[in-house]
């Protein structure tokens, strides 16, 4: 879960000078008050869920408002963390357009994405204050307080982005581009209304408008995805429909305050302590020292680490952020060429989608209602399948490697190297342990993974800079609200595509189709690398899950072999260049040009179409466990 590719038209610009500067000093405090918070609010989420667990488990006393007190805290976190990305320039977006453009366009576009978010904050702050006030009447059932002290996040979220959008605009060393820019979409926004009541006869053709057109548009813009879903879905509620905008607010915070969702913030945060602690140090070294010998030996051990690793953060930024620096010098020293490196710690990004606890895998069973158990289960064997399928690459690849100036790790290096990674190796099994037998729920685990790090690195590798911890937090914060913001805003969207009658009309177009599941699956599978390169997997999932899994379900295809398929079709997608904003997070991490990477990565990327075809054909490999 990373943000796109993002090439800013204000990144080398020098600091503001005159009266920009009188706005810079009050808007760096505004900015360290709300990482501040927000770094808060990820601790305070750890602690009141792993103590509940303690309570519950060792004192068979549990804390009845815990999950209450997490669940309004979460929606404050998932705010402020926007806020925080928000002003960061962080959230998700596409700019392969972007990056191509003359300078002169990339400032305009940039601008462009800044006033389309400040247009949807300035037109759904009111209905998220009218929104608040309703929930004010609202008594939640364990703490008894008035549900507005949570809703009212979602109105001071939008205020905040609203006040750092409005510092942005008056900051910008362009203001020929940024007026360009308010023209272009107050313009457009006027000429929407005043086409309003030439849109509503068109029905049903007002989704390829908004959803098809306007989406598209925004994205390639290079919009953040989130507004680009959220001015649409508001254009289509407000211009086609008589529906409240207060409805929209409602969708949003259902959207984002699914509890399941908590989980994400906390394996974000977990993926970067392994890295700080050296846990993902310690597995690489142990991995290397069993296969740095063979021909490909360090790419074999970049495919088993991430595998690993992705067993235990759940983020493939901070998977990747924890194996490239261990194995890359080494890799170059052996005459490996940074294309290479960053193509396949790329594919192998896409090869562990489903490992659990992989953060897609949660939001399909947050939205369609699969369980995460058996998501988890399920999802450990078609990573093994796209592994052996990117290892047959790497064995193709360096069949002629010169070895001779490699020496061989001795029996007991092995050993020594393994006795000091069995901490850090047994940290998925303790992770899957607390699930088994009853002692955390999904949502909870990752508190005890944070708890078991940070003791363990502690403890035993003692490599870590506790200075680095609230960074950590901050990170987390920002990372987390930019995906849930996203979830919130694509949940508003798959609200206003249910209601048109779309959701039906798909059901029946897909249940027609000849060659019943096998052609459900195969269209399913175009339809989803398409949708994971373009908008990413969560969103794509929050959209497109509950109208597809239950079509899934009707044709025959059992749903934990569809959520499989799928999320490996998407990770295919997302790590695909030259749209997948994977690929570009993967050569920033490597520090390698993206262009590097082009020609290297497509036998990758066949090896990768190879396995998932082989998981969509063979329901076993998901499904076998269950």
């Amino acid at each position: 879960m990373a943000a796109g590719h993002h090439i800013s038209a204000d990144s080398a610009t020098p600091p503001p000078a005159g009266w920009r500067g009188g706005i810079a000093r009050p808007a760096r405090w505004l900015d360290l008050l709300l990482e501040a918070v927000a770094a808060i609010l990820v601790l305070a989420e750890v602690v009141i869920l792993l103590t509940n667990i303690i309570a519950r488990y060792v004192f068979n006393a549990p804390i009845v408002w815990s999950d209450e007190l997490a669940g309004i805290l979460f929606l404050w976190l998932s705010m402020i963390g926007t806020a925080v990305a928000f002003s960061r320039n962080q959230h998700m977006r596409m700019t392969a357009f972007v990056a191509s453009s003359s300078p002169r366009t990339r400032a305009f576009l940039e601008m462009l994405a800044l006033a389309v978010a400040l247009a949807f904050l300035l037109m759904i702050v009111y209905p998220a204050i009218e929104y608040a006030a309703d929930e004010a009447i609202v008594v939640t059932p364990a703490l008894e307080i008035s549900n507005a002290w949570r809703a009212s996040a979602l109105p001071v979220g939008v205020g905040l982005m609203l006040l750092i959008s409005l510092r942005r605009v008056l900051e910008s060393p362009f203001p020929r581009a940024i007026l360009a820019a308010l023209a272009t979409v107050l313009v457009i926004c006027v000429a929407f209304w005043l086409l309003g009541p030439v849109l509503k006869p068109l029905g049903k053709l007002n989704l390829v408008v908004f959803f098809v057109f306007v989406v598209g548009f925004c994205v390639a813009a290079g919009v953040p995805i989130a507004f680009s879903f959220a001015i649409s879905t508001f254009g289509f509620l407000a211009l086609t429909t008589r529906t409240p905008m207060v409805v929209l607010a409602g969708r949003m915070d259902e959207g984002m305050s699914h509890l399941i969702l908590l989980a994400v913030p906390l394996f974000i945060f977990l993926g970067l302590l392994i890295e700080m602690t050296g846990m993902a140090r310690a597995m690489v070294q142990f991995l290397a020292s069993l296969l740095g010998h063979v021909r490909g030996g360090l790419s074999y051990v970049l495919i088993g680490a991430m595998y690993l690793v992705s067993g235990i953060s759940g983020s493939k930024a901070a998977d990747m952020a924890a194996i490239a620096p261990v194995l890359f010098p080494e890799m170059k020293a052996r005459g490996a060429k940074p294309g290479d490196l960053v193509a396949l710690l790329a594919t192998t990004g896409a090869q562990t989608e489903t490992i659990p606890p992989s953060i897609v895998l949660i939001t399909v069973g947050s939205v369609t209602g699969v369980s995460i158990a058996a998501l988890f289960t399920g999802g450990l064997l078609p990573g093994v399948v796209l592994g052996l399928a990117l290892c047959g690459v790497v064995w193709w690849r360096n069949r002629d490697e010169d070895l001779s100036s490699v020496r061989r790790a001795k029996s007991h290096e092995i050993w020594g190297s393994f006795v000091y990674a069995l901490p850090a190796l047994a940290l998925p099994f303790v992770i899957r342990a607390t699930v088994v037998e009853g002692v955390a729920t999904a949502t909870e685990v990752s508190t005890i993974g944070i708890a078991y790090s940070a003791i363990v690195g502690a403890l035993i590798y003692r490599v870590g800079d506790i200075r680095r911890l609230w960074p950590m937090l901050v990170e987390t914060a920002a990372l987390s609200g930019a995906i849930i913001f996203i979830i919130g805003t694509a949940t508003g969207m798959a609200w206003g595509l249910t209601q048109s009658g779309f959701a039906q009309d798909l059901a029946r177009a897909m249940a027609a189709l000849p060659g019943g599941k096998y052609t459900f699956i195969a269209v399913s599978l175009v339809a989803f690398v398409i949708l994971g390169s373009v908008l990413e997997g969560i969103p794509a999932i929050v959209l497109f899950g509950p109208l597809m899994f239950p079509i899934a379900k009707a044709v025959g295809v059992h749903e934990v072999h569809y959520a499989m398929v799928v999320v490996l079709a998407m990770g295919v997608g997302l790590f695909a260049p030259p749209f997948g904003v994977g690929y570009y997070t993967a050569c920033a991490i490597g520090k390698v040009d993206p262009t590097e990477g082009i020609g290297p990565i497509w036998g990758y990327m066949l090896a990768l179409i190879i396995g998932l075809i082989v998981v969509a054909v063979v329901p076993w490999i998901s499904i076998g466990f269950l």
